[in-house]
């Protein structure tokens, strides 16, 4: 192995996925290194929540590898790929609206400690698990918020309870499927900020269609057209490329 890729948190080797006939992913050679954000971007039905959920173990590979951090993780369980170090949110919101918000993010903090199968001890004793999961809604905004059902949050703070949840697994690596999708722009503008807090020292893989959002987090960007990788570059570089103009744009790229 290499220094380059030693240094490389996530890795995709000529992934491909199908649905019967149909061909949705092909080919895609994908590398994000360790503490480094990057997007993924393109049209409408390029594939992108797809490639994530390939990514995550949701959908099993037709073609190819993924690894992390080295290790091979394609053909695992979701389950086991976010014990691995991997954890991700969703394009639509998915917490637990009648439970606590305290609740919805012990419940990740609370995977990762042994204490999680004592069944004779009560959770609200459980000090250390408890002081983690308050620091974690503390980061992201909604210490105050603790005791409120997740349901009654606003959609901006069930976005930031999402990315709370997501935090609360520990994994270095985190992706966030379109988190500033359906927010105004002072919305979008806290929720980048807190993106940028919270993944400081973690590697971030995002799907977002808000290119002001892009430049603002990221430092490459990946786009997906018809299911393969058109390029590859910095968000600057990606903005001036001319065949990234016309797959993104169509006419209007003119």
């Amino acid at each position: 192995m290499t220094t380059e890729q030693a240094n490389e948190a996530l890795t995709l080797k000529d992934v491909g996925k199908s649905f019967g006939a149909l061909s949705v992913i092909q080919g895609v050679e994908l590398s994000v290194k360790a503490g480094e954000r990057h997007a993924v971007i393109g049209p409408n039905g390029a594939g992108k929540s797809t490639l994530f959920n390939l990514i995550s173990g949701m959908f099993p590979l037709t073609a190819g590898e993924i690894l992390l951090n080295g290790s091979r993780i394609s053909g695992l369980t979701p389950h086991q790929i976010n014990r691995a170090g991997l954890s991700r949110s969703f394009q639509i919101t998915n917490i637990f609206h009648r439970m606590s918000v305290f609740e919805n993010v012990r419940m990740g903090v609370l995977a990762r400690h042994k204490t999680r199968f004592d069944l004779l001890r009560p959770i609200s004793r459980m000090r250390a698990v408890n002081d983690e999961t308050a620091e974690i809604l503390d980061t992201v905004g909604l210490a105050a918020r603790a005791d409120h059902l997740a349901g009654d949050l606003s959609y901006s703070e069930q976005r930031a309870l999402e990315i709370g949840m997501t935090l609360s697994t520990g994994a270095e690596v985190i992706l966030l499927d379109e988190p500033t999708a359906g927010m105004s722009r002072e919305e979008t503008a806290q929720a980048v900020e807190l993106i940028r807090n919270v993944t400081e020292g973690k590697t971030l893989l995002m799907v977002e269609h808000d290119m002001s959002v892009v430049f603002s987090l990221c430092d490459y960007v990946s786009v997906l057209v018809y299911g393969s990788i058109l390029a590859t570059d910095t968000p600057e570089a990606i903005s001036q490329n001319s065949a990234v103009q016309q797959a993104y744009l169509g006419e209007d790229a003119a």
